[in-house]
């Protein structure tokens, strides 16, 4: 079942010389650098040999995977925050609040997910002057509707809608760069906050202890303005101000003062920074639509959140937005994106769409790393084999595993969407099954699923090796984040199917330790998974040197400890298979995790009583060598 090809180390133009059943060979734009050989494969429904799996048969529409996510932004991207501010999108957090939209105004909405890859970059240039860096395949809000950033072909062959010259997208355009805090900023924030009538807020009174370096001045010492006030002495003055003068109601922000001086130098600071304004009965208003509110908020720097200055506000397709041009930059940059729960966010003043939602599938799925990602088989008529397989009169419907070799959905299956008709066909021969997966386009066939399950036993299991952000970048840098596919254990369970979840690989040295593993199972826990399984790393063949590589890059303290755990093979020791067993009980239990299993959910291959644990999903844990264990490593 192997693809020699596929094996770190091998020659991936000449991966596959004479490939039975090949139709033809494919490059698409929309998966760089990967070659799609479609075949007419003679069976797809596979006995897996030996007799210590819980199944004995498998199907894998796929060879090689696509996890190859192609979205996403430059780090440094502003991206816009609910509370007002803005924040590069390379240090957003899961949890925090940003804008997205919804029926074509600003709401708020969390960030659910965040990860990072590399692919080729693109700059973007608009007519205002806004640029941002983004992959080729990214989607903006035009006018017209969603257009990526570069021509190509959806996944149906037809073409893409993408950015030409003049195509005119909606927004406010590019954010205001924040003030730099220096000596004149500093002492023209206390100059707008003393002056204005200092307010109570504790925020704003930290930061007026930290620039007046504990001590703040009395109104009755500011007395003699500055002669020759800069742009960064006027930012500060006005954010001072702002926050113990300022208002935002009803989307309009306006500074007050009844001391005239105050009032006239709000005047001149605000002549001095370009920024729109009005003098008005009330005080003084900003101008100039949401686009010059935010460029006031951005600029000048307020302690306290003015977001209710854009929440319900349309979003507004009257800018000086029209494309000017689109540039490749010629390199690969590490890019990055996250999934909200509207299904968008603001970047650099833009409607940016998040990497799950392209129209050929709700949901899309990143890199699973190097070694098999850019030749991949596809069995184009597996529904039809595997329809006639399964109505021989020979066929037992014994339990079938899907995901033992590659994941059934990994990202390709967005193009060819074989899944539904798998399940289809499994369903309707009475075949029970189960699917293991690492990715998040499973979401889509979720409403399949729970028809199948109405005629026949279905299971899911999702991977999920450890919550360190930091470690993953480096270990799966193309893969869902954790949250992300602890999300999709919630979705899959709050449809009614069980939904095991395979903490796997177990890195020893890495990912072992007490407080990451009670994490990671707290969380397994609170998204109600049905079973759990945990699984140390297997390093066979060709996984092996590249793990070994990346450990020596990353970690050469842990090299010689690997070699020591890993003498024996592809399977960790069996004393260190004992050590973690005893290490995962007594949190298996504090989390309710036991009752969902037996102490055997922390089995791991190669164990002599490795049998699958009472009340566990029947999914794809290899417990002998010769069966593939490829969904359960880091490649």
């Amino acid at each position: 079942m192997r693809w020699d090809g596929q094996k770190d180390g091998a020659d991936r133009q000449q991966a596959l010389p004479g490939l039975p059943g090949l139709v033809r060979s494919v490059r698409t734009p929309d998966f760089a650098d990967v070659v799609f050989h479609e075949v007419r494969a003679k069976s797809v429904l596979n006995k897996v040999p030996g007799d210590r799996l819980p199944f004995g048969w498998t199907v894998n529409p796929y060879r090689g995977c696509t996890h190859g996510c192609t979205y996403c932004l430059a780090g440094d991207t502003p991206v816009l925050l609910a509370d007002g501010r803005t924040k590069p999108i390379a240090e957003l957090s899961v949890g925090e609040e940003v804008f997205g939209t919804s029926e074509g105004r600003y709401v708020t909405t969390r960030v659910r997910a965040l990860w990072t890859t590399v692919k080729p970059a693109y700059r973007l240039t608009l007519e205002d002057g806004t640029r941002v860096v983004a992959s080729g395949d990214h989607r903006f809000l035009a006018e017209d509707g969603w257009r990526h950033l570069t021509p190509g072909r959806c996944d149906d062959f037809e073409e893409r809608p993408f950015l030409a010259r003049g195509a005119r997208l909606v927004g406010t355009g590019r954010f205001a760069a924040p003030p730099t805090v220096n000596d004149a900023y500093r002492g023209g924030y206390l100059w707008g906050l003393v002056r204005g009538g200092l307010p109570g807020d504790p925020d704003v009174l930290a930061r007026a202890r930290e620039y007046a370096a504990g001590r703040i001045p009395r109104d009755g010492e500011l007395v003699e303005w500055p002669t020759g006030p800069g742009e960064d002495w006027s930012k500060g003055f006005l954010a001072g101000l702002f926050d113990t003068r300022g208002t935002a109601t009803g989307g309009e922000l306006v500074l007050s003062s009844s001391d005239s001086a105050v009032f006239d130098a709000a005047v001149l600071a605000l002549t001095r920074l370009g920024i729109g304004h009005a003098v008005e009965v009330r005080g003084v208003r900003i101008t100039g639509g949401l686009a010059e509110r935010l460029r006031f908020l951005h600029l000048v720097g307020p302690v306290i959140a003015r977001g209710n200055a854009v929440e319900g506000t349309p979003v507004p397709r009257a800018g000086r937005l029209a494309v000017v041009a689109v540039e490749s930059l010629g390199v690969p940059r590490t890019l990055y994106d996250i999934t909200t729960g509207t299904g968008d966010f603001v970047a650099n003043g833009l409607v940016s769409h998040n990497c799950f939602a392209r129209n050929s599938h709700t949901y899309l799925d990143l890199d699973a790393g190097r070694d098999f990602d850019s030749q991949v088989v596809v069995k184009v008529n597996a529904v039809e084999v595997l329809t006639a397989q399964l109505g021989s009169r020979g066929w037992r419907r014994e339990h079938v595993a899907l995901g033992t070799n590659t994941d059934p959905y990994q990202r390709a299956e967005g193009r060819y969407r074989l899944m539904p008709g798998i399940i289809g066909a499994l369903a309707d021969s009475g075949t029970p099954f189960s699917v293991l997966t690492k990715g998040t386009v499973l979401a889509r066939d979720i409403p399949v699923l729970a028809e199948a399950a109405q005629r026949v036993p279905v299971g899911v299991g999702v991977s999920i090796a450890l919550l360190d952000r930091e470690l993953q970048a480096g270990l799966e840098p193309g893969t869902p984040s954790p949250q992300a596919r602890l999300e999709l254990v919630r979705r899959v369970r709050e449809a009614g199917l069980p939904c095991g979840v395979f903490v796997a690989p177990v890195l020893p040295g890495l990912t072992d330790d007490v407080a990451g593993l009670d994490a990671l199972l707290a969380e397994v826990a609170a998204a109600g998974a049905s079973g759990v399984t945990v699984l140390p790393l297997h390093l066979r063949p060709g996984a092996r040197e590249w793990f070994a590589r990346w450990l020596v890059r990353a970690r050469p303290d842990l090299a010689d400890r690997y070699r020591k755990l890993y003498r024996g093979g592809s399977y960790v020791d069996a004393r260190y298979r004992r050590w973690l067993a005893d290490r995962l009980g007594p949190l298996l239990r504090k989390h309710g995790l036991e009752a969902r299993g037996s102490r055997d959910a922390v089995g791991v291959p190669g164990d002599a009583d490795g049998a699958w644990p009472e009340g566990s999903l029947p999914l794809t844990t290899p417990h002998r060598r010769g069966v593939d264990q490829e969904q359960l490593t880091l490649l």
